[in-house]
């Protein structure tokens, strides 16, 4: 009778050890019925070719603190950061149309327009560098640039602007409370990291991070295949990572000239211009796809308006495909789950701005 009732238990552990066999860990498993194994395939195929957004873009030589998020919030929003006081640097990037104006190229102080498309700014932070030729490593070092040019905000010099903030009692308070340790607070490089700092904050996060963190129906069906054809088509060359791009220079045109296909009005040559290498020409930044549905028009001049018509021209003059009507529309359905939300606090124009 023993060894009777030891052979059931037994084999009621074996069946249950089965049962168990075809079961996941949390967090590892499928958080919804219905997935198969060929769901698991593509979901483990992005987390090893794209990662979820950082909450937020650090920086050990410019750490982020509230006091300093404050001011560069203020800086960001102020027109005084511009010589008549048109622009401020939400005037290009507007964060309550995501981090853009949805302009080809930007009004600057003085009513003329700039050169080159306005990127967005947010998720901007984790760039390997800033700017379409790439010349600034990071955003604490662009965002002195667009103060000082002549055509976007025109202040003077460094000088002329530093004494016009110490001439607000405000700021002085707001400085000396970011920069506690500095004998002088209100320098050229405290404005350009106060910024640098509120931008380090724009992060937006979407439905694709909770995908890539093993959400499988945070996707539609619709938006997975448009992944995968994105993965299998080649786009992932030049756009994986957190952000899908940002982080490398590519030619715009591999295989055919861009201006033949986005019927440019001027004749950008890209990093040549900086650099003045042959090999240079019609090199640009691989902007990031975050928002990307958003942040129309594209390309570095702006010259395509409608999101479609960009990938077709990305396939042709970069991959040398002619992609199917399927295909595109398959890719901008995936390019919509990269829409996240802007930060509710950041689209608030601070109360002494929004007074004055």
């Amino acid at each position: 009778m023993k060894k009777t009732a030891t052979l059931i238990l037994l084999a009621v552990a074996f069946l249950a050890a089965c049962n168990n066999s075809d079961k996941h860990e949390p967090g590892k498993g499928d958080p919804a019925p219905g997935i198969t194994n060929a769901d698991r395939e593509l979901l483990q195929r992005a987390q090893e070719t794209f990662q979820p957004l950082p909450a937020i873009a650090s920086n050990a030589q410019n750490p982020i603190t509230d006091a300093k998020v404050l001011l560069g919030q203020h800086l960001y929003y102020d027109t005084r950061l511009s010589k008549t006081g048109n622009n401020s640097c939400n005037s290009c990037h507007n964060l309550a149309t995501f981090g853009v104006d949805n302009l080809p190229t930007s009004k600057g102080d003085n009513g003329g327009f700039g050169g080159r498309n306005s990127p967005t700014v947010l998720n901007a932070a984790l760039h390997t560098f800033q700017f379409w030729d790439g010349r600034a490593k990071d955003v604490e070092e662009q965002a002195g640039g667009p103060i000082l040019n002549p055509v976007e905000m025109a202040i003077p010099s460094k000088d002329f602007l530093i004494a016009k903030l110490k001439d607000i009692p405000a700021y002085r308070d707001m400085f000396k409370s970011a920069f506690p340790a500095a004998s002088d607070a209100v320098t050229y490089d405290n404005v350009q990291n106060a910024i640098a700092a509120f931008e380090r904050t724009l992060i937006t996060p979407s439905a694709f991070d909770k995908y890539l963190s093993g959400d499988h129906k945070a996707l539609t069906s619709e938006q997975r295949i448009g992944m995968k054809t994105f993965m299998d088509v080649g786009c992932i060359q030049c756009h994986s990572g957190s952000n899908l791009g940002g982080a490398m220079f590519q030619k715009f045109g591999v295989f055919a000239d861009y201006r033949d296909w986005t019927h440019s009005k001027t004749n950008d040559q890209g990093k040549l211009d900086l650099t003045k290498l042959s090999a240079d020409k019609d090199v640009f930044k691989v902007p990031g796809l975050r928002n990307i549905a958003k942040t129309h028009p594209y390309f570095h001049d702006g010259s395509v308006a409608d999101l479609k018509e960009a990938v077709k021209i990305m396939g042709k003059v970069q991959l040398n495909k002619d992609l199917s009507e399927a295909q595109v529309q398959g890719i901008v359905d995936f390019l919509g789950a990269l829409t996240g939300e802007v930060p509710a606090e950041a689209k608030k124009v601070p109360e002494m701005l929004a007074a004055k």
